[in-house]
């Protein structure tokens, strides 16, 4: 560990180096990538300095300890240094799991009714409400670019962007099924209900990851919103659809007030879901498991049930239950994605253990 603690001090202190010379300070790209390098290894550095000063600490009172005069004294710090340099250890061991580089990302998400029908909708709203909510709390914000209504309430398909420094590192958990079961308020007989909705959550493509667009790859289509918006949304050609003819994606946006803005909103999904799509295939090139041992990131997989009668959240991934549904649909998510957080450092410290 002190090997890689040490090569991560160098490429610091590099970088730093980096930063003060006029021919990087002039360029900007490179000063910001620069930044960011060191803004990732920053924690790192600063828990590593602290490890190397307890353990300077340390060999120093193993000396005192011999002394007639200072020994009990010298013994009892010893003992709370070393009660540090333990609890250090363990946090510098998840601190050197190498970092998903997507981490520091926004989050484009998309929420769908899947299995049963109006119920099925319902639900989906209910999710938008627990991750706005839930991004609220974090001091997050968000945008709506694409939606598309239920006909009993909620949404068939709404899709948003969250915004916020970490916003992926907390939220690329969510990908996959999410299952409720409740009476429904669209049965009369009060029966209880299994309905299912998906989330997909991608990081969203920042300016600079480049991904190369042939215009000629495009077919754009322009129609009149159906979606909200505001009156003046809903009264010109303001909709934009973007087909990726190689890939077959299709991106549409229509929340905006005019063509141009939904056009560029619509560009920039179309590149982040083609650098998700480049990211899958190259992770399967390389034969390495998907971003996040918790789960395969498919949206088929059932992640999660909201049990209403019994106000109870269960995580089939790590068997994580809590039963303060409500407050988990008014965006009480933290205990929810820490232990996720939690589970996720364990298996990867344990895959590289047995490595």
């Amino acid at each position: 560990m002190i090997e890689r603690l040490e090569a991560t001090l160098a490429k610091y202190e590099s970088l730093e180096n980096e930063l003060t010379k006029p021919e990087v300070l002039s360029d900007i790209k490179k000063t910001r990538v620069y930044s960011k390098e060191m803004a990732d290894l920053e924690e790192v550095v600063t828990e590593y300095k602290k490890y190397k000063k307890i353990l300077e600490d340390i060999k120093n009172t193993e000396e005192m300890v011999k002394d007639p005069e200072l020994g009990e004294m010298a013994k009892e710090e010893l003992k709370d240094l070393q009660e540090q340099k333990e609890e250090l250890d363990g946090r510098l061991e998840v601190l050197l799991i190498p970092k998903d580089p997507n981490d520091s990302k926004n989050v484009i998400m998309e929420i769908r009714g899947a299995a049963g029908g109006d119920e099925a909708n319902i639900f989906a709203g209910d999710l938008f409400r627990m991750y706005t909510r839930y991004a609220e709390k974090k001091g997050f914000s968000y945008q709506v670019y694409n939606s598309i209504d239920g006909t009993a309430g909620g949404f068939s398909q709404i899709e948003l962007i969250i915004k916020g420094n970490g916003a992926y590192s907390l939220l690329k958990y969510e990908n996959g099924s999410h299952r409720v079961q409740r009476v429904p308020v669209t049965e009369s007989n009060g029966r209880l209900q299994t309905s299912t909705a998906t989330v997909l959550v991608m990081p969203e493509a920042d300016d600079d990851i480049e991904i190369d667009i042939d215009p000629n790859d495009l077919r754009i289509d322009i129609y009149r919103s159906s979606g909200k918006g505001g009156q003046g949304v809903n009264t010109t050609d303001s909709a934009v659809r973007i087909t990726h003819l190689p890939t077959g994606l299709v991106v549409t946006c229509q929340n905006e007030r005019s063509q141009i803005q939904n056009k560029e909103q619509a560009m920039k999904v179309l590149k982040s879901r083609l650098y998700e799509l480049q990211e899958q295939e190259r992770l399967e090139k390389e034969g390495n498991e998907r971003r996040s041992k918790i789960g395969t990131g498919d949206r088929a997989e059932k992640i999660r049930t909201y049990n209403y009668p019994q106000n109870r959240v269960t995580d089939h991934r790590i068997g994580y239950t809590t039963n303060s549904l409500d407050r988990v649909m008014d965006g009480a998510l933290d205990d929810i994605i820490d232990a996720l957080i939690q589970e996720d450092q364990k298996r990867k410290l344990q895959g590289e253990e047995s490595e």
